[in-house]
This record gives C-alpha cells, sequence and structure tokens, in this order.
C-alpha cells in the first residue's frame, strides 16, 4: 500500500480523504492557499504545505505548485477529490510523467469522457441510449436550425466541453435557436476555453439518475446502484437519495450492466458515474459520465456499506477489488442534504461570513461531512458547500423522519444557510410522495424556468 498521498483538494473532501487514509494506515500531506490556512484539512493532515494566494487559480488548480509540494514531501500519490483539477486531463499526464500516482482514472478516460460530444458518440457506439440530437459539433447556426428542426421543438444547446449549466440554452422554436446559438458559443468560450456546442432534444421535466461504479485495472467493474439527484437548481444538486424510487430491481439491473458496457468500451479505471436522464415515459437516456468521485458519493456508502475512497486507492495501488456484484446489497434509504453558505430565499445568494455559533445534529443513522468549527471563516473564494448532512433509514419514510430532525438540530449562525429551505422540502407534500424531477425546485419556489433543463 502508499506509504503517503498528497490531497490536492480543500474542505470536507480533503477530510473525507484523510480519514480515509488513516484508516488504511497512511501517511497525508495537505496543500492549501492562504485563506485556508486555519482549516482543518491543514490541521489533521500529517504534513501540510501552503501552495498560494486565495484565488483557486493561484492555489488549487495551481499545477506546478502542488507538483511541487508532493516532490518535497515525497509522496506516491495524489488525491485530486472532486472539483477544482480532478477531472484534468493535463494535470493527471503531469502526475503520471512525475512517476506520482494520480489516484483516479487514466488521463486518457479524462479526455475521452470530459469531451461530451465524444462521450456521447463513444457510449451510444458501446450500446447506451442517447438522447436523439445531433451527430458531431454544430458550428453554425444555419447547421443549428436544419438540426433542430429534424429533430423536433424543443431542443436544448450543450457546450461540449461544459458542466454546470454553462453554455447551454432550451429553445422552443426557429427564433429563440437563433437568438441562443451564438450566445451559447461565447458563453462556454468563457468558461472552459472551447467555443464548441452540440443540439440535443429536451427532455421535459426528466429524473436525473447516475450509477456508481468501481472498476480496477484487472477489467473487473461493478456497479453499486443508483443515486437519484433530481433535486437541483440551477444545474446543480441539493439533494441526493438511494436508492431512486423510479427504479425497481429490473431496471436497476439493465441500468448497471450499461453503466458497466460504458466503462468497459474506454477500458476505464478506478472509480466513476455514468449519469442518466429518465423521461416521463420511463426512458433512460445516457447524458454523461463523471471521472471522478461524487459529492454525493456518501448515500451509495450508506446503502451499501463500502467505502469508495478507500476503493480508489485501493484500485490506484494496484488491487483487485474484493467482492463481485453480487456481494452487493443495497439497504433502506440514505438521503444526504447539500448544506450550502447560501441564503435561499434571497435567490440563493452566497452567505459568507464567521460561524459564531453551531451545533451538529447527532443520534442513529445521521452522519456529517464537514471541515466548519465555531469561529471557522466561510470566505468567498471557493464553493458554498459547508458540510453534507447523510441520514439512512430503514425505507424512504423513516429516512426523511431523521433527516426532518437532524435538520432541526443543526444550527450554523449568524450565517445564511440551506438548512431551511432543506427543512421546507422535507414538509413539502410532494417531495414525500416522490413526485419529483429536476424542475421541482423551481416549480416548489415559484420560479421561471431557468436557461437550461439538467447536468
Amino acid at each position: 500500500m502508499f506509504s503517503k498521498i498528497l490531497i490536492a483538494n480543500r474542505g470536507e473532501i480533503a477530510l473525507r480523504i484523510i480519514r480515509a487514509c488513516r484508516e488504511l494506515g497512511i501517511r497525508t500531506v495537505a496543500v492549501y492557499s492562504e485563506a485556508d490556512r486555519n482549516s482543518q484539512h491543514v490541521r489533521f493532515a500529517d504534513e501540510a504545505i501552503c501552495i498560494g494566494q486565495p484565488q483557486s487559480s493561484k492555489s488549487y488548480l495551481n499545477i506546478p505548485a502542488i507538483i511541487s509540494a508532493a516532490e518535497i514531501t515525497d509522496v506516491e500519490a495524489i488525491h485530486p477529490g472532486y472539483g477544482f483539477l480532478a477531472e484534468n486531463s493535463h494535470f493527471a499526464e503531469i502526475c503520471e510523467s512525475c512517476h506520482i500516482k494520480f489516484i483516479g482514472p487514466t488521463p486518457e478516460n479524462i479526455r475521452l469522457m470530459g469531451d461530451k460530444m465524444l462521450a456521447r458518440t463513444t457510449m451510444q457506439k458501446a450500446g447506451l441510449p442517447i438522447v436523439p440530437g445531433s451527430a458531431s459539433i454544430v458550428k453554425s447556426k444555419e447547421e443549428a436550425l436544419k438540426t433542430a428542426q429534424r429533430i423536433g421543438y424543443p431542443v436544448i444547446i450543450k457546450a461540449a466541453a461544459g458542466g454546470g449549466g454553462k453554455g447551454m440554452r432550451v429553445c422552443h422554436n426557429d427564433i429563440k435557436l437563433a437568438s441562443s446559438f451564438m450566445t451559447a458559443q461565447a458563453e462556454a468560450e468563457a468558461n472552459f476555453g472551447n467555443p464548441s456546442v452540440y443540439i440535443e432534444e429536451y427532455i421535459e421535466k426528466p429524473r436525473h439518475v447516475e450509477i456508481q461504479i468501481l472498476s480496477d485495472r484487472f477489467g473487473h467493474t461493478v456497479y453499486l446502484g443508483e443515486r437519484d439527484c433530481s433535486i437541483q437548481r440551477r444545474h446543480q444538486k441539493l439533494l441526493e437519495e438511494s436508492p431512486s424510487t423510479v427504479v425497481d430491481n429490473k431496471m436497476r439491473k439493465r441500468l448497471g450492466e450499461l453503466a458497466v458496457r460504458a466503462v468497459k468500451a474506454v477500458k476505464y479505471e478506478n472509480a466513476g458515474t455514468i449519469e442518466f436522464l429518465m423521461d416521463s415515459q420511463s426512458n433512460f437516456y445516457f447524458m454523461e459520465m463523471n471521472t471522478r468521485i461524487q459529492v454525493e458519493h456518501p448515500v451509495t456508502e450508506a446503502v451499501t456499506g463500502i467505502d469508495l475512497i478507500k476503493e480508489q486507492i485501493k484500485i490506484a495501488f494496484g488491487e483487485k477489488l474484493n467482492f463481485r456484484q453480487d456481494d452487493i446489497k443495497m439497504l433502506g434509504t440514505a438521503i444526504e442534504c447539500r448544506i450550502n453558505a447560501e441564503d435561499y430565499e434571497n435567490n440563493f445568494m452566497p452567505s459568507p461570513g464567521k460561524i459564531e455559533t453551531l451545533n451538529f445534529p447527532g443520534g442513529p443513522g445521521v452522519r456529517i461531512d464537514t471541515h466548519i468549527y465555531p469561529g471557522y471563516e466561510i470566505t468567498p473564494f471557493y464553493d458554498s458547500l459547508v458540510a453534507k448532512l447523510i441520514v439512512h433509514g430503514n425505507n424512504r419514510s423513516e429516512a426523511i423522519r431523521i433527516m426532518h430532525g437532524a435538520l432541526n438540530e443543526f444550527d450554523i449562525g449568524p450565517i445564511k444557510t440551506t438548512i431551511p429551505f432543506h427543512l421546507r422540502l422535507m414538509e413539502n407534500p410532494l417531495f414525500l410522495k416522490a413526485d419529483i424531477s429536476t424542475h421541482f425546485v423551481q416549480e416548489m419556489l415559484g420560479e421561471e424556468e431557468g436557461p437550461a433543463a439538467t447536468e
């Protein structure tokens, strides 16, 4: 096993990786920006190195500084967590060239699945169902109009290198498409350095269901059930649960087998997620693959009992998976609420500031992944996620009751958080009946439809 790993991340995921490493007997190195000098991942790692100024571009995205820290501390591997450099094929290549193991898939895997148009084509060849759309990048407004007229409105423009809803526009007619095409290209260029876009049929009020996979270097691949991530706003997930109420055992097996086929088609290694959209007729379509650990991985851990971070590390070291598909059982229901430092009553505006009061909930079936503490300063430099509240119950109704109680006990002050939003959600009759889609939140809050459907 590795003797020392550097964690190229911050916040709760950095702490999560530190704990997994500690249990495996692995020493850890934290890297941190000047703004994170007093963060808990710095305190609890065995070693810590400052890699730059508060801005991500000068610290957590600063590849030379991270590699220098790795070489100075003589680590054998780097875990990127999620976000930042986790899906950066160039970073994975540099790690490889420096003889440092990147805990994740190969650079080729990241590059292939990171290009949504290329991933779409590759998955179609592998036999996965895809949403009807353009066969390649759409380069002109005229080509876009022809494509839309062929597949029928409404359609959605998507950035080929996109994520987080950037470079996406929903269009219900020729006029809207013509006016949105160049805007989507410009947004894609500004956010990803790549103006390429493609067009798909727009699925009205879909479910967002994803399959977690693990695959070792020996070609052994398993799926660990599904997560329903339909509760989202502006293409950002707010709540995830496993299992999904719309997936039965037969469908789960089908989706799992499709996910395994997908990863085998590209010789994928390590943890990954195949994301699907489901329409109102229960048809599933491949959407994209995330070549990293997901924020919502704890709900899968709760229902399967498998530590995904430890498995990532073991696979990267070259170990075989020590369980087979038949060994994986899903027990009960798990729900995760993302607790963000945001004012949901004010358009989910970020709410940075110093935490003065803090009370964590507890009890059977309650887990909290967080890096905050009394006196912790939430800065405006990074993502607004401050905690993940995960509960596990015997069934969905029990899990919701546990979550409602835990949210009532959870107090973070004086900053605004999404705790009140989640409490409202736990009491919503439609949510209680699992009558949800990716539009649920905006309908619940009485908002107009945003620029795109889901991500």
